[in-house]
C-alpha cells in the first residue's frame, strides 16, 4: 500500500492503538502530539491523510483544520477528526471546519481502519 498517515493526538493509548492497527495494515504512521506546530508538520510531511484529535495542547483540532483548509495544496487533504465529545454541535463544528469524516471516542480499531481506507483509497 505505501500510504502515509499523520496522527495528531496527545493521548498515548490512542496513539499506540491507532499506530499499531494502521502499521499492521501497511500504512506508514507518523505521530505528533501538540497543536502549536501541527500545521507546519502537516505541510512538511505531506501525508496522504491526517487523523486529528479535537482537544490538543496549544491549539484545537478545529483551528488546525481551518488552517489546513486555507493552506495551499491542502484543501483536499483527507482529515479524520477524533473527539471525546459526540454532541451534534461538535460534529457540525467539524463539518464547518472542513473535516472529511468525524469519529467519536471510544471507537473500534476496525472503524478507524475502515475510515482511513475509505478516505484515501475510496
Amino acid at each position: 500500500m505505501g500510504k502515509s498517515v499523520l496522527l495528531i493526538e496527545d493521548e498515548p493509548n490512542i496513539i499506540e492503538a491507532i499506530s499499531f492497527i494502521l502499521s499492521r495494515d501497511g500504512w506508514s504512521v507518523a505521530t505528533h502530539s501538540n497543536g502549536h506546530d501541527a500545521v507546519g508538520v502537516v505541510v512538511e510531511s505531506r501525508p496522504d491523510i491526517v487523523i486529528l484529535d479535537v482537544m490538543l495542547p496549544g491549539k484545537t483540532g478545529y483551528e488546525i483544520l481551518r488552517e489546513l483548509r486555507a493552506a495551499e495544496g491542502l484543501a483536499d487533504l483527507p482529515v479524520l477528526m477524533l473527539t471525546a465529545k459526540g454532541q451534534v454541535k461538535d460534529r457540525e463544528m467539524a463539518e464547518r471546519a472542513g473535516a472529511s469524516r468525524f469519529m467519536t471516542k471510544p471507537f473500534s480499531n476496525a472503524e478507524v481502519l475502515e475510515a482511513v481506507r475509505d478516505l484515501v483509497i475510496g
